[in-house]
């Protein structure tokens, strides 16, 4: 099962990425753009999805998936930092199926998607959270000289 985690900010993306990829294959986009394009090649099982980005927010984002027969009913999850009354339900409102408030405990998010996806069955990749089989630190990533 596929999830396309959509969010400006790159730490948020990554963060989201470490938590699910051990359960499911995650698919990262960095804006609305980039999503809708995503969306046209392949439809993932579920949309975690920033509200608030620039140039095409999750609101048109959202309005553009639910316009298209093929992901009329994909499940997006509104992933917000927005917490006042009233956004989870006007989010829920506009069409999404949940909101998860940002910033979320692993748990929290783990536990929203398996509401729409079920328990995970297995790891679906090589990549560990971490950046994958190949990945490493090297002295420059710490600042160090080698």
């Amino acid at each position: 099962m596929k999830i396309l985690v959509v969010d400006d900010n790159a730490s948020n993306r990554e963060y989201a990425r470490q938590v699910l990829v051990s359960h499911w294959e995650v698919e990262l986009a960095e804006g609305g753009p980039e999503a809708l394009s995503a969306l046209a090649d392949k439809v993932p099982d579920l949309v975690l999805l920033d509200l608030s980005m620039p140039l095409v927010d999750g609101w048109e984002v959202l309005r553009s998936i639910r316009a298209q027969p093929r992901t009329r009913s994909l499940p997006v999850v509104a992933c917000s930092a927005h917490a006042m009354r009233g956004d989870k339900e006007r989010a829920l409102a506009a069409g999404f199926d949940a909101y998860l408030t940002k910033p979320f405990r692993p748990a929290e998010l783990v536990d929203m998607i398996e509401e729409f996806l079920g328990a995970p069955s297995a790891t679906t990749s090589g990549d560990d959270g971490w950046g994958g089989d190949d990945w490493s630190l090297s002295d420059e990533d710490w600042g160090e000289e080698a």
